[in-house]
């Protein structure tokens, strides 16, 4: 019978999961943390992002307003979790657990001291944990110096390996499927709800059926029309798709916590000139775009080329982010590897073993001829001496007029 008020639980209910990863890829990446911890002269790691916590330990946690960590040193990695998942973290997790429970307002950080006994300096995400985390950590930990990891880890995710290039690469490839979907779906009278629901379904059997192991959640899709398509997050709504109304469609299949996309600008029957004219143009910056991902490009300078573009055909200023960035385990509530985004101030040189995408997008208002929001999206792994571009599914008025 346990003892109904302990502060802490192993919860190793059940046999582990089968792993996305294998446990060399795994061990690789734990050890390129310890290699850090040794670079920075650190007792060990605090990891409390869902992407660093993902990546280190395969263990993708649901917060609901709890914490949550991954703690490493040179010699265990242990993820920490609420009592309220049970056995899951520990399932999933490569390495060890412990489950904290609620009886104790600090059972969380009870965790941390027990698993870091006499550490004196702690790595720690300054890029994820706020004011109020950082004052109880440093309550917890009142003699030890905190040091950021955050930076150095986000650089150790954007090299990935052949294991994690065939996942993205099954990414892309689920993406396409649920295009495939969305556009089956679009008809005049439809609301934008219903074509988004057929994506998602399609993508979600479809990752089922190929990673029969894998936790699913997480995938979505927006699809938006007419006014809707001006911002590339919209959300969807219950406006029902009308002829000539511009179109986004947007897969986003998520596997084990890496997300990838498929964005798509379609028009339902036709497109006046103005809108084909317009759509021709951000066609032409993301070929453009495409050739110009190769190993040793800058992505600043990217950026710069292909803003000549738009500028000569006076769109520059309708343009709103930037032309892409890198991928792995993010999503759109975590994660981001900003070191290497297709923007004006990024400095960083495409290395292989990067995956980033390509999505040149502009949006004109409404009242304008040709309103709306134009994107074109697709994903490349950039290789030793050439990319590899991972995205099927067509683009352009050749291919995304959509007939009723």
């Amino acid at each position: 019978m346990p003892n109904e008020l302990l502060r802490l639980q192993n919860m190793h209910n059940g046999e582990k999961a089968v792993p996305t990863f294998s446990a060399a890829e795994m061990t690789r990446r734990q050890d390129g943390l310890r290699k850090i911890l040794t670079e920075l002269k650190l007792d060990a790691a605090i990891l409390t992002s869902y992407h660093n916590i993902c990546y280190f330990s395969d263990f993708l946690y649901c917060y609901f307003g709890r914490r949550y960590a991954f703690v490493v040193t040179p010699q265990k990695a242990i993820s920490v979790s609420a009592g309220i998942d049970a056995g899951q973290p520990w399932r999933r997790t490569f390495g060890d657990n412990v489950t904290y429970t609620d009886w104790r307002r600090d059972n969380y950080f009870h965790a941390l001291q027990e698993s870091l006994p006499g550490v004196k300096r702690l790595g720690i995400e300054f890029d994820h944990v706020n004011i109020e985390l950082r004052k109880l950590l440093q309550d917890s930990f009142p003699e030890v110096e905190f040091v950021d990891i955050g930076s150095p880890t986000m650089w150790l995710r954007t090299i990935k390996s052949a294991e994690e290039i065939a996942l993205i690469k099954e990414g892309a490839r689920t993406a396409d499927i649920g295009g495939e979907a969305v556009r089956d779906a679009i008809r005049e009278g439809v609301p934008e709800y219903e074509v988004a629901l057929a994506g998602t379904q399609a993508m979600v059997r479809h990752i089922a059926k190929t990673f029969p192991h894998a936790e699913l959640m997480d995938t979505w899709v927006w699809f938006q029309s007419g006014i809707n398509t001006d911002g590339a997050h919209n959300p969807v709504t219950s406006r029902k798709v009308q002829k000539g109304d511009i179109l986004s469609l947007n897969c986003f299949p998520m596997i084990s916590g890496y997300y990838t996309a498929l964005e798509r600008t379609l028009f339902l029957d036709h497109a006046s000139d103005e809108h084909l004219r317009i759509w021709e143009v951000n066609c032409k910056v993301h070929r453009r775009g495409l050739e110009l991902l190769k190993p040793g490009a800058r992505c600043g300078d990217v950026a710069t080329e292909l803003n000549d573009i738009y500028r000569s055909h006076g769109l520059l200023g309708y343009r709103s982010f930037g032309y892409g960035h890198s991928f792995g385990v993010l999503s759109h509530y975590y994660g981001r590897e900003a070191g290497v985004e297709l923007r004006e101030d990024i400095n960083t040189v495409l290395q292989p073993g990067m995956v980033v995408s390509m999505e040149p997008m502009v949006t004109l208002p409404e009242g304008m001829t040709g309103a709306g929001g134009y994107r074109e999206h697709d994903i490349l792994v950039i290789g030793e001496n050439s990319s590899e571009n991972i995205t099927k599914f067509p683009f352009g008025p050749e291919h995304n007029i959509v007939k009723p």
